[in-house]
């Protein structure tokens, strides 16, 4: 059996769903649902067990499984109460390594490129202790995954008993089907979607940094089947232990991201701008793109989706469709 926390969001549906069409269904889900539309994440897969996030370490206890997939998280990068944070995305997390590491039991882990802060520490994908001390996240969010990973990294160099596969992976900017509970948190492809196809305008933010041009701040985006097909190669090569960047390694500019969209409905860009609010200026990031020469050392020579084809790819399969769920 495998368990998949977070199993009913966004990257973890997605897990469980390759599983599935590969043919497996000993699998446990571990998650929070509400009262949302969350639950549909799941509405096509099958699954042996659903955990309720209370009777985690209460289920894990005697437990004999073939390996953990850590998905689950409090995800918002603007989340504040830093306490709740610190209970669920590290030492909930650190409990799960620990018990993984007794029961000799590999655990895939995500972590977030939200370690990586404003990025003028650059994105290297260098997990010594030391390079990963030199990042300083902006927000609580990126914090308790950065202190995850800082945790991680120290008792593997104590040599403790740790898992004896363990793997971490910081995921650029993901986009794709399940992810519609997200709210605000979801891509600007799934945000903006329905504007475009009414013909627009859509709405990006002004660039307030010289050498800028409007809408030409850029993110690494990466299609969710590529995020799944690092995290399936992971479980599938044991020998791998590390923490990796899950992007493309190409970074795209939001202008180029609408495009993409505009072009995936047969319609002509329609793109105003709109000044970026005071209270984000200071912080907001202007580049991110993952070194993924980590990952590739590593053996995973799988190609990733350009954004146009992802982004087509996502618009024709979920987005324009009755039902989008995968």
């Amino acid at each position: 059996m495998l368990l998949v926390t977070g199993g009913a969001g966004f990257i973890g549906s997605n897990v469980v769903a390759s599983l599935n069409e590969a043919g497996h269904a000993d699998i446990a889900v571990n998650d929070i649902l509400g009262t949302g539309q969350k639950w549909r994440n799941l509405a096509s897969r099958q699954i042996t067990e659903f955990v309720p996030a209370a009777d985690l370490l209460h289920w894990l206890n005697g437990r004999k499984l073939d390996a953990v997939v850590h998905m689950g998280a409090i995800s918002s990068t603007t989340a504040t109460d830093v306490d709740l944070l610190m209970e669920n995305n590290f030492r909930l997390s650190l409990r799960l390594f620990e018990w993984c590491g007794a029961t000799r039991t590999p655990f895939i882990y995500a972590s977030s490129g939200a370690t990586y802060g404003d990025g003028s520490a650059g994105f290297s994908d260098d997990w010594s202790f030391a390079a990963l001390k030199r990042l300083k996240p902006l927000n609580p969010y990126g914090l308790t995954k950065h202190l995850f990973d800082l945790a991680v990294v120290e008792r593997v160099a104590r040599k403790d008993k740790v898992p004896p596969q363990w793997a971490g992976l910081k995921f650029f900017n993901v986009y794709g089907p399940n992810e519609y509970h997200k709210g605000d948190m979801r891509s600007l492809v799934a945000r903006r979607f329905e504007e475009a196809k009414a013909g627009g305008p859509i709405r990006l933010f002004k660039s307030h940094r010289p050498g800028i041009a409007d809408g030409e701040q850029k993110r690494d985006f990466i299609y969710v089947d590529d995020a799944v097909a690092v995290v399936r190669w992971l479980m599938a090569t044991p020998t791998v232990s590390g923490i990796f960047n899950v992007g493309t390694g190409r970074a795209t500019s939001f202008r180029e991201l609408m495009a993409a969209m505009f072009a995936a409905l047969g319609k002509e860009p329609n793109i105003e701008f709109v000044d970026m609010p005071d209270s984000i200026r200071d912080t907001y990031q202007y580049f991110t793109q993952a070194e993924i020469g980590n990952l590739r050392r590593a053996g995973f020579a799988a190609e990733f989706m350009t954004v146009e084809a992802g982004v087509k790819t996502y618009i024709n399969n979920y987005l324009d469709r009755a039902d989008r769920f995968r």
